[in-house]
C-alpha cells in the first residue's frame, strides 16, 4: 500500500520511518542547490538555492525538527544561507561524513531512527546507511537512487528538499501547524 503525498504515492514504510524524524541532516550540492558551482574570472563562487526548500528548512524548525548541514566543500556563502535560514549545525569541509553524523547524533541525542539524511551521490552513502530514513533526490547518482528508502520526484536545487520537509510535517501531521494553516 501507498500514502497519497502532495509529490506522488508514498511507500507505507517511508511513511512510518518520516513520522518518526527528529534531525533531518542535508548534503548542500546537489540537495539545497542543482550541484553546479559556478566561478567567476575573480574565483568567487556562486550557487543558486530555492526558495521552496529555504521554506521548507523554517517549517520544520518551526515545529521543533532540527536540521543540520554536512558538505564535502567550504564556501562563505553556504554558511551564509544555511545561517539565514536558522540553520546552525554546519559542517563544511567534511571528508568523513560519519564522524559529523555522530556528533549530530550525540548533539540531538537523537537515535538513528529519528534522523532522516538526503544527498545525492557516492559520498552520501555511510550516512545514508545509518540512518532511520535514507532519501535521494530524484536526479542523484543512479547507484545512491537504489540503496535508499525513498527517491524525490523532484530534482535536487528545484525543491526536493522541500518534498522531503513536506512529507515529514504531513507524516507528524504539522503540516497545517507548519504552515499557518487552520485545522
Amino acid at each position: 500500500m501507498a500514502q497519497l503525498g502532495l509529490y506522488g504515492p508514498i511507500e507505507d514504510n517511508v511513511w512510518q520511518k518520516a513520522s518518526q524524524i527528529k534531525l533531518l541532516i542535508c548534503d548542500v550540492d546537489g540537495v539545497f542547490s542543482d550541484g553546479r558551482i559556478y566561478l567567476s574570472n575573480s574565483g568567487e563562487e556562486l550557487k543558486a538555492f530555492h526558495t521552496r526548500d529555504g521554506f521548507g528548512v523554517r517549517s520544520l524548525l518551526s515545529c521543533n525538527i532540527n536540521i543540520a548541514v554536512i558538505t564535502g566543500r567550504k564556501s562563505q556563502l553556504v554558511e551564509n544561507r544555511m545561517r539565514a535560514l536558522g540553520v546552525d549545525k554546519i559542517y563544511q569541509g567534511i571528508d568523513d561524513k560519519l564522524v559529523a553524523y555522530r556528533e549530530l547524533l550525540a548533539h540531538y541525542q537523537v537515535t538513528p531512527e529519528q534522523v532522516a539524511y538526503i544527498g545525492d551521490d557516492m559520498v552520501d552513502l555511510p550516512v545514508m546507511q545509518q540512518v532511520g530514513l535514507s532519501v535521494s533526490v530524484a536526479d542523484g547518482h543512479p547507484y545512491v537512487k537504489k540503496q535508499v528508502d525513498m527517491v524525490t520526484y523532484t530534482a535536487g536545487g528545484h525543491g526536493a528538499l522541500r518534498e522531503l520537509t513536506d512529507l515529514i510535517l504531513m507524516s507528524q501531521n504539522k503540516f497545517e501547524q507548519a504552515h499557518g494553516m487552520s485545522v
